[in-house]
């Protein structure tokens, strides 16, 4: 299997979904069974703040956001031209407050303003490298600024993560349907820690939610946040 680099690779993701079901979610979810855990509340008031969504996909977390929580905006921001079409499909009525980015996360966050808060459920942050994707965050937080994201606490097949930064090829699919391989970074809690410290990264927090589902691709969700410091 060949492994390819392009944004396209998500062109299957979420597909099926996209056709039956066209509503704004109704709640906010960071495990990875989507059905249960913590929601907004791990953000704190986005009442009035700059948020942008690290890898939205189809932009349904950014457009619950919206929608329920009256930000300034929301910044759904991905690099893929298939998931950027399906969310401008899904949510472009929610247009001026939610704005569709269709840009690699690490170059748009180097580039545009800044944020008060900053999240990642399952995205950017999983298929970047972490020593790339964790200072661009900080540099595009406010000081002040919350960083939120869940990732893996383990990889689907049970084993622990990785104890260095170092990713893993996982399967992914061309848009013809052809097997190929892409990059994510499933990494113990203490390491990314360590690379949120390193970035200059205070309170950061994090926790293990397990699986509250059974099955072949069950998986525990490690949750985490911190602080860029007012100083």
């Amino acid at each position: 299997m060949r492994r390819v680099t392009t944004a396209d690779l998500w062109h299957h993701f979420g597909r099926t979904r996209a056709i039956t079901d066209r509503t704004v979610p109704a709640a906010f979810h960071w495990t990875w069974s989507q059905d249960d855990g913590p929601g907004t509340e791990v953000l704190g008031d986005v009442t009035g703040l700059r948020v942008g969504d690290l890898g939205a996909g189809a932009a349904r977390h950014a457009a619950h956001l919206a929608t329920c929580h009256q930000p300034s905006w929301v910044d759904a921001i991905d690099a893929s031209p298939a998931q950027h079409a399906m969310a401008t499909d899904l949510y472009s009525h929610l247009a001026p407050r939610l704005r569709l980015v269709p840009r690699d996360v690490v170059d748009h966050l180097t580039t545009n303003g800044t944020y008060d808060v900053l999240y990642s459920v399952f995205g950017a942050i999983d298929f970047a490298d972490p020593h790339r994707m964790m200072p661009a965050v900080f540099g595009a937080l406010k000081p002040g600024g919350r960083l939120a994201f869940s990732t893996l606490a383990h990889y689907l097949s049970g084993a622990p993560g990785q104890t260095d930064v170092v990713p893993a090829d996982i399967p992914a699919k061309t848009p013809d349907g052809e097997s190929t391989t892409m990059r994510r970074w499933v990494l113990q809690e203490q390491v990314w820690t360590k690379v949120l410290d390193e970035a200059g990264f205070t309170g950061i927090e994090t926790t293990i939610l397990p699986s509250a589902t059974q099955g072949p691709r069950a998986a525990g969700t490690l949750l985490v946040t911190a602080v860029r410091p007012t100083a």
